[in-house]
C-alpha cells in the first residue's frame, strides 16, 4: 500500500506570500494530501511546521518539497532531515530536481550529497587544525581553559560564604575533586599575612 504524500513549503525572503502560494499549488498538483506551510523567513531558526511535518510522516510516506532550498538551509541541515526520514522509513521528493530518494537514482544522488557534506566538514576541521598549528608557532595559541578552572572565582566566592565542597560542586556542575583542587591551588598561591612587628610597649 502506497503511503501519503506530505508537502512542506517555506516562505521566500524575497517574494513572501506569493511564493508560498505558488509552492502550495505545485505541491497539490504533485498529489500531496496534506501541506505544512512555514511562514517564517530563513533568518528565524525555529521551524515548527517542519517539525510538525516530520512528526506526521510515517513509514512508506514521502515528504515533498518544490525546491531543495525551501527544505534545508545547509548541506548539514539536509543530512539531518534525511536521517530523520530514514528512521521513519519515509522518502524525500524534490520536484525541481526530479529527485525521489525511493528510487535507485535518487538514493545515488543522496549518497553524493552525503559525500559532499562530509568533505565540507573535513575541510572545516582541517582549516581549524592549520589555524591552531600556525597560532602555536607564532605563540598566539592559548587554548581553552578547563571548565572547572574557568569557575575559580565562583568556587572561591561560595567557599568564603561557608558552602561545603559538595554543595559548591553541585551548584557549579563540576566535580568535587575539582573544587578541592581549586581551593588547594588558591590557598598555596595566597600571600602569607604580614606579621605585626610593632614592638610591645607594655
Amino acid at each position: 500500500m502506497a503511503g501519503y504524500e506530505i508537502g512542506y513549503s517555506r516562505i521566500s525572503p524575497i517574494s513572501h506570500s506569493a511564493d508560498l502560494e505558488a509552492q502550495a499549488k505545485d505541491l497539490a498538483g504533485a498529489g500531496c494530501q496534506r501541506i505544512f506551510r512555514e511562514e517564517v523567513v530563513s533568518s528565524d531558526p525555529s521551524r515548527p511546521q517542519m517539525n510538525n511535518a516530520l512528526d506526521a510522516i510515517g513509514s512508506g510516506d514521502t515528504l515533498v518539497v518544490t525546491k531543495l532550498d525551501r527544505l534545508a538551509r545547509s548541506m548539514a541541515d539536509l543530512m539531518d532531515i534525511l536521517a530523520r526520514l530514514k528512521v521513519k522509513g519515509a522518502q524525500l521528493r524534490v520536484l525541481a530536481l526530479n529527485l525521489d530518494t525511493g528510487t535507485p537514482q535518487g538514493e545515488l544522488m543522496v549518497d553524493m550529497m552525503r559525500s559532499i557534506a562530509q568533505f565540507e566538514r573535513d575541510l572545516v576541521i582541517e582549516r581549524q587544525r592549520e589555524g591552531i598549528a600556525k597560532a602555536k608557532v607564532e605563540g598566539r595559541f592559548v587554548g581553552r581553559a578547563p571548565t572547572a578552572r574557568r569557575k575559580t572565582d565562583e568556587v572561591m566566592r561560595l567557599s568564603e560564604q561557608g558552602h561545603k565542597a559538595r554543595a559548591i560542586a553541585n551548584q557549579l556542575k563540576i566535580s568535587e575533586t575539582s573544587v578541592f583542587r581549586i581551593l588547594r591551588s588558591m590557598s598555596s598561591t595566597a600571600k602569607p599575612a604580614t606579621a605585626d612587628r610593632t614592638p610591645n610597649m607594655q
